[in-house]
């Protein structure tokens, strides 16, 4: 969306929101690793960002942080300059931080009693117009609801972690969110980089954390009933189907695997195989036992440092975006 597509049926009740473009200030509620993530994705689209978070080492924390993702920023064509435009301000309460900013991303822990409490504060002192979106992945927009006095301007914006680098952002609204401020907030996402869908209907875990919590099922199955060490399970996703999975969706991705006839095909052929292995898919319980054999495979494969892991995950996300040409600002590559 546009700034363009915008019209006054978009308009909240509170008063006039501002179009993507004219998003200056954005405030961030909560520094942690996601915090830090959207701290360095906002700064990089030139915007200035007020941030909260109680914890007196958070500052550092998310100054180191943003330095860290820069050089991948600028990589992606989400930053332009060596360093950051807007100003980064560390604010000692929540109410001050909200105060002047359009857009507002909440992302502090997955407690309901905390971010209740944190929605009755900042509500009086928002600017008139400003969206409100949580990063909330394990709570629901109506359990969210429950902390406003008027939650028309209140959304989902689910992020995948890390969002400075992970495109994905999973908006949703329902009816009791004004009339536009869903489409709103994906135009800003979709204006700082980011790519969005709507999740129209309420369901734990949104869209994207249930497809990988339905795969991790079936991997701790298989690692239950002894078919595989987690190495290698691990393995047989990143270098088969995960390697489409960058490119497009599995239903695509089946739509071309039936070459000529395509899905319609591909259904046809393949149905008493897939409703076979549906019917023998395994329903592991994350439980002491299970969680431990996983923690001994994991440690058997020699997984490493974290920071080293998670340096090289990062670095082969930029490589993979790079390699997919979904760089922002770059001309689409030829049909």
């Amino acid at each position: 969306m546009s700034p363009s597509d915008l019209s006054p049926s978009d308009l909240s009740p509170s008063g006039r929101a501002p179009s993507p473009i004219e998003v200056a200030r954005v405030a961030l509620l909560g520094g942690g690793v996601i915090g830090q993530s959207w701290t360095a994705l906002f700064l990089a689209a030139g915007k200035s960002v007020t941030l909260f978070d109680p914890d007196p080492a958070a500052e550092k924390r998310v100054r180191r942080a943003v330095q860290a993702a820069w050089p991948a920023l600028i990589e992606l064509g989400l930053a332009t300059r060596a360093e950051p435009e807007g100003e980064l301000l560390v604010c000692a309460d929540a109410r001050t931080a909200v105060a002047d900013a359009q857009f507002v991303q909440e992302s502090v822990p997955e407690r309901i009693d905390l971010k209740h409490r944190l929605y009755a504060e900042i509500e009086p002192a928002l600017a008139e117009g400003a969206i409100v979106a949580s990063s909330a992945s394990g709570l629901t927009l109506t359990e969210l609801q429950a902390g406003w006095e008027r939650p028309d301007r209140f959304v989902l914006g689910h992020p995948f972690n890390p969002p400075h680098l992970i495109p994905l952002v999973e908006v949703m609204g329902n009816e009791r969110t004004g009339a536009g401020v869903v489409e709103r907030t994906r135009g800003f996402y979709e204006s700082v980089g980011k790519v969005t869908i709507e999740v129209k209907r309420e369901v734990p875990g949104h869209v994207a954390n249930r497809l990988q919590a339905a795969l991790w099922r079936e991997v701790i199955h298989l690692v239950n009933e002894g078919v595989a060490s987690v190495d290698d399970i691990d393995t047989a996703i990143s270098s088969g189907p995960g390697l489409r999975w960058a490119a497009w969706g599995p239903t695509t991705l089946f739509h071309l695997g039936a070459g000529e006839g395509g899905l319609a095909a591909f259904c046809e052929r393949y149905a008493d195989s897939f409703n076979r292995w549906w019917d023998d898919l395994g329903h592991p319980r994350l439980d002491e036992a299970t969680a431990a054999r996983l923690v001994d495979g994991l440690a058997a494969a020699g997984s490493g440092d974290l920071d080293a892991l998670a340096a090289q995950r990062d670095a082969m996300i930029v490589a993979a975006i790079v390699a997919a040409g979904r760089v922002k600002g770059a001309p689409p590559s030829p049909a």
